[in-house]
């Protein structure tokens, strides 16, 4: 997608996204009418007037993720590797996530992420999430395994960041506060406000404060737009892959 197409996505996804599941943000009603049209044509759902097929199809394909043992040990090997600090992405299976994942500009595999803190022993992932996963839209709080599992997602990565020493009790702090403030999802994806945060966000303002470089982790510009893509943090010069799993 070049920057005009990222633009017109960005703009869908401020006007309709998450609008399509009955936010009540919803302004333009026909184009929440259109855009649901797009993602269920661009999915393959649409036609056939019965859509109990689909449906058994999709359920089936949940159960067969959830049980796959190799599903399962591949989200506890990854859990066994998280660090406080750790970048983690993931890919959900419906059309909000299809649509979310073509905002990245250089690698359209992720459509959420989030921030690892390892708390009495055990990694929790701050989050910032909206739609019917979430209907308070409060930044979140999930263990690892909840959130890398593979019920509703069909990949996740993690990546660790190069950053300063100590920085991690910062971020610590940083996340904490945010999460006491019970910050939401914010539904224009608006990185020059900071009263609410779309997941990317929350992450770029998150370690930018935490090692008090607001350079550290850099948005993209394009057509008078700044915004920050979940590709934008794990492609960085600062993070490295620690692991890449596609479901089966």
């Amino acid at each position: 997608m070049n920057g005009k197409g990222t633009a017109v996505a960005l703009k869908s996804l401020k006007f309709a996204g998450f609008k399509a599941i009955g936010n009540r943000y919803m302004r333009n009603y026909w184009k929440v009418v259109v855009a649901v049209c797009v993602w269920v044509i661009s999915l393959g759902l649409a036609g056939c007037g019965n859509n109990e097929p689909v449906n058994k199809a999709l359920l089936d394909g949940i159960m067969a993720r959830k049980n796959n043992p190799w599903n399962l040990h591949s989200v506890d090997s990854a859990v066994q590797l998280l660090h406080s600090g750790d970048i983690v992405m993931r890919t959900g299976n419906d059309a909000t996530s299809y649509m979310l994942c073509q905002l990245n500009t250089k690698d359209k595999t992720y459509s959420h992420c989030g921030i690892v803190m390892v708390e009495n022993g055990y990694p929790f992932v701050y989050h910032s999430i909206g739609g019917e996963a979430n209907p308070d839209a409060r930044l979140r709080r999930d263990s690892a395994n909840f959130w890398f599992s593979p019920a509703n997602n069909l990949a996740f990565g993690i990546a660790r960041l190069d950053m300063p020493a100590g920085s991690d009790t910062a971020l610590h702090r940083v996340v904490r506060g945010f999460y006491k403030e019970r910050k939401k999802f914010d539904m224009d994806f608006d990185i020059a406000t900071d009263d609410r945060f779309y997941c990317a966000e929350m992450v770029y303002k998150s370690v930018n404060q935490a090692v008090g470089d607001s350079s550290f982790l850099q948005p993209i510009s394009f057509l008078g737009y700044t915004f920050v893509g979940i590709d934008d943090i794990f492609l960085s010069r600062h993070a490295r892959g620690i692991c890449q799993i596609r479901f089966k």
